[in-house]
């Protein structure tokens, strides 16, 4: 593990870009960005074009470490270069930012009001290279959609069952059980979900350290008390389908909760634009989340 990467998302200013869009996300994200399907034949080539999309990111001024802390990858990122260097390269050495990589291959069907994460067969592996490629942590997404109990138990030990895996091979895990933002009963799941963490922190060896990936909270500030916790590096909220100024809004009222913003940091950013009309776009953006997660 880096120690001056551990520091810096521990105690740093600023927030995580998700550049993670995978799969079946990869279109809509590319879409999004002015590209459409019609443009790509392929996965390779699809996946070629995403990855211009966030190399034009990562390079631009305007992502800058005084806003931002660290930056989450997809595998295919991950495995590709910029400048010459690897992605997760380039991030630490030439821009200061810490890198992460999305290790879940998605969501299992829905179960008890939730959805767990379906099986990860090549995690050793996957894990192996991504502490050659000198990643400092990972991220995996389940998902909540009612106030099920039991449910939400399975999904919080699940996470933490992979994430014990992950933090043996080095790396710090970003554990996100996903709260949908449109639930009946969110503020219900978010109270059993706090609890069902704070029984898996307290089971931690001392030296466990964890980072948490959790919705803005209906009630503010209501996870204080896990941002606080010895073993928790960072707690960071994603945006989860809010508009970007919403997200900004709701994620001020929360002290000491930081961005891990995906869909409401790339909102604006379009292929045509030109270099100066994207750079500008994209630093409002980061400079509008950035005041927003030093609350």
């Amino acid at each position: 593990m880096n120690t001056a990467q551990l520091n810096r998302m521990h105690s740093g200013k600023g927030f995580i870009a998700a550049l993670d869009q995978s799969g079946g996300s990869t279109p809509k994200a590319l879409s999004q960005y002015g590209v459409e399907e019609s443009t790509y034949t392929n996965d390779e080539e699809m996946y070629t074009l995403v990855h211009e999309m966030r190399t034009r990111i990562i390079k631009s001024p305007s992502f800058d470490s005084e806003y931002i802390l660290g930056a989450i990858l997809f595998e295919n990122t991950m495995d590709r270069k910029i400048d010459g260097q690897w992605t997760a390269d380039y991030l630490w050495e030439k821009k200061n930012i810490v890198p992460f990589l999305k290790v879940d291959k998605g969501l299992a069907d829905l179960v008890n009001g939730v959805q767990l994460m379906k099986p990860i067969s090549n995690l050793d592996e996957l894990l192996t290279r991504a502490v050659e490629r000198n990643v400092f942590g990972t991220k995996m997404r389940s998902v909540i959609k009612e106030a099920n109990a039991e449910g939400i138990r399975q999904v919080v030990e699940q996470q933490f069952e992979v994430g014990l895996q992950i933090f043996a091979k080095g790396l710090v895990p970003i554990i996100e059980p996903e709260v949908d933002i449109y639930s009946s009963d969110k503020q219900k799941s978010e109270e059993i979900l706090k609890e069902e963490i704070k029984k898996q922190l307290s089971l931690l060896g001392k030296d466990v350290k964890v980072m948490l990936k959790l919705s803005i909270p209906t009630v503010n500030d209501f996870y204080t008390d896990l941002i606080s916790d010895p073993h928790v590096v960072r707690v960071v909220a994603l945006s989860g389908g809010y508009a970007q100024k919403e997200a900004n809004d709701k994620l001020a009222q929360n002290h000491g909760l930081i961005a891990s913003f995906s869909r409401a940091l790339s909102e604006g950013l379009f292929a045509n634009q030109s270099d100066d009309e994207f750079n500008t776009k994209l630093g409002k953006t980061i400079k509008e989340i950035y005041q927003a997660s030093i609350t």
